[in-house]
């Protein structure tokens, strides 16, 4: 049975069912209902924006949105926005998805946790962002009808302390490799969890480069 929440649905193809699998497979609860729910809320956010968007893709990237949080898709040195863009790369190529689309979904991992960018661009892009901010910052919460919110909470639950499980979820995938926080917002989820976490200055990187002056 399709779950149809304020005219949004999962859309009903063997590829999204076969992403349901193996994020379902691969990730935690947690990581699994917070990225249904990203689904929902950007979609429906889309909905409200009167956007024009593709559902699978949208869901696609926002199923994969995490995946580089987890051990089995985790690099050495990217970014982990980058591991799941990569992620979803290589599943996406195996379903013989076009370069377009994929390049689309890609850009929308791998950009979710920059603000003030994704929304000036594609739908997909925008509406992945928008899915995470509302669903992790609470960012356009009062957006949402209650029944629509909770209903996507019912589908999805929330663990009773969401906000330092997330937390905590994003250091544990994150803190073998402090360095690719540079410049971005999980530094700040480091330095939460290590008092004595120095990060990466941008000035400090200009004036110590090999430049003279």
């Amino acid at each position: 049975m399709i779950l149809t929440i304020g005219g949004i649905s999962i859309p009903d193809s063997k590829l999204a069912r076969d992403i349901t699998e193996l994020v379902r497979d691969t990730e935690s609860p947690l990581l699994f209902h917070h990225s249904s729910r990203v689904y929902y809320f950007g979609a429906l956010s889309g909905k409200r924006r009167g956007l024009n968007f593709d559902p699978e893709l949208l869901y696609a990237g926002a199923m994969f949105h995490d995946m580089g949080l987890t051990h089995q898709h985790s690099s050495e040195h990217e970014r982990f926005e980058v591991d799941g863009a990569n992620a979803a790369r290589d599943f996406l190529k195996s379903y013989g998805i076009s370069q377009v689309d994929i390049d689309t979904v890609w850009t929308a991992i791998a950009l979710h946790t920059t603000p003030g960018i994704p929304q000036h661009m594609h739908p997909v892009v925008a509406l992945v962002t928008a899915g995470v901010e509302m669903d992790v910052l609470g960012i356009d919460y009062h957006g949402f009808g209650d029944v629509d919110r909770e209903a996507v909470v019912d589908a999805h639950p929330r663990t009773p302390n969401f906000k330092e499980d997330i937390i905590q979820t994003f250091y544990d995938g994150i803190k073998h490799k402090p360095q690719t926080t540079f410049g971005n917002v999980k530094a700040d989820v480091i330095a939460d969890k290590e008092p004595h976490f120095h990060r990466g200055n941008f000035c400090s990187v200009i004036r110590n480069s090999a430049w003279g002056g």
